[in-house]
């Protein structure tokens, strides 16, 4: 029967509706789990993955044909893609994520009043979150994990080209929850894709959602911010910039900006604008271009980078602006330091940003100025991930600066509540 006629309407408020009851219900059991029990949840999906990884690559083949014959290209398939190293790394990481420190339970803060009231600042999960993702199959591994560590519940909706590779991995975790006597309905899948299931997710499912992180491209991420109502952890796009100034040493230069461009272009730490110090750009220039070339990268420049590079295309002012996530660049020579904070702060989505510079001073003014979530001196924009962080794993970059910035792993999947004990005091009047 047609949408129009209603019933395949009803049929997601029924599934959606049960899904965040689900979750809700399991908050008890889940944040009432010690730390030994969540942790074998971990590694026992950790141990289901490495077992079923031939069914999980066959799913994930299929969801690349079917993706292929949809017309999906570049960044998308690279996303989308599962093979036997990355499935591990997704197992290894699990590994990482049960061998942190247990996030809940912490005191943040203790102090006593002079009416011998004692009060601790105490971290405890943030209830059920909900996950609205495109493309990346890994993401129902990590999140769930990440949930599961900090005591939260989490609803999973992934996106249509990856529908079978994402089943495969939830129900790796599912099978680890029931496994150590936890409910399955701690770490669910959206098994529709109806796209009414996004608005009830979005609506907050009856109050049982607590918050939402989006993870994908520009068109999702803005309608989750846009119509959501309920909290949300999450960026909008990741426009990342390497700047190379005048005291770089030139070969450094060269491979950080090319890996930060280059080793995996559909990432949001991925660098997609290049600026380079006006001192240094007729030593650096030529020979960036040329490995940026060998590597398969387009260039678009401004008209000083196409003196030194005049095959590099004319940059438009659409070219600063623009997360390619693929292999083009866009070069800008620059003044001086002013004009490359001065351009970050004009076109920068506020992710990660990198300089590249022997002087300590001018490396410290800009991890001091540069008011992105994160910024590196000396490093590729690549290393922008929760697992180059010693998290173990993500479920996003936050560039908010409410509750998360940053890679958002375990810890920060938490609140805290004020435990107030007492020997009978009694407030005066």
């Amino acid at each position: 029967m047609s949408a129009a006629m209603g019933e395949p309407q009803q049929a997601t408020v029924d599934c959606m509706t049960s899904i965040g009851a689900a979750a809700r219900q399991a908050t008890t059991s889940l944040a009432g789990a010690d730390t030994a029990t969540r942790n074998r949840v971990i590694h026992r999906t950790a141990e289901l993955i490495r077992m079923r990884v031939a069914q999980i690559l066959q799913d994930n083949a299929a969801d690349q044909q079917a993706a292929q014959a949809n017309g999906r290209r570049g960044a998308m398939l690279d996303r989308l893609l599962l093979d036997a190293s990355r499935v591990e790394a997704i197992a290894a990481g699990l590994e990482v994520v049960a061998a942190l420190d247990d996030p809940l339970g912490r005191t943040k803060k203790r102090w006593e009043r002079p009416n011998g009231l004692v009060i601790e600042q105490v971290t405890v999960p943030l209830g059920v979150i909900g996950i609205i993702f495109e493309s990346r199959p890994n993401v129902t591994v990590d999140a769930g994990a990440l949930c599961v560590k900090s005591g939260n519940a989490v609803i999973l909706r992934g996106g249509s080209e990856c529908v079978r590779s994402n089943q495969a991995l939830h129900a790796c975790l599912a099978d680890a929850l029931q496994d150590n006597g936890l409910p399955r309905g701690a770490v669910q899948f959206v098994p529709t894709q109806d796209r009414a299931a996004v608005g009830m997710l979005l609506a907050g499912l009856d109050g049982n959602i607590d918050v939402l992180v989006p993870r994908g491209g520009r068109s999702l991420v803005e309608r989750v911010q846009n119509d959501a109502r309920v909290p949300v952890i999450g960026h909008l796009d990741g426009l990342c910039h390497v700047y190379l100034h005048t005291d770089c040493e030139t070969a450094m230069a060269v491979e950080v900006a090319v890996n930060a461009k280059m080793r995996r272009t559909g990432i949001c730490g991925a660098a997609e604008t290049l600026l380079i110090d006006e001192g240094c750009a007729d030593r650096v220039l030529p020979a960036l271009s040329d490995a940026l070339r060998a590597a398969g990268c387009s260039i678009r420049g401004d008209e000083r980078t196409r003196q030194l590079v005049p095959d590099a295309v004319l940059a438009t002012s659409s070219d600063w602006t623009t997360e390619y996530l693929e292999a083009i660049v866009a070069i800008r020579v620059v003044a001086d330091y002013a004009a490359a904070v001065a351009h970050i702060g004009t076109y920068g989505s506020g992710h990660t940003d990198a300089i590249v510079t022997a002087n300590q001073t001018v490396a410290d003014a800009f991890l001091r100025d540069i008011d992105s979530a994160i910024v590196m001196h000396n490093a590729s924009t690549q290393f922008a991930d929760g697992g180059e962080f010693g998290m173990g794993a993500e479920i996003g970059i936050a560039t908010g600066r409410v509750h998360a910035r940053g890679p958002v792993g375990a810890n920060q999947l938490t609140s805290y509540k004020y435990c107030v004990r007492g020997n009978g005091q009694t407030r005066p009047t």
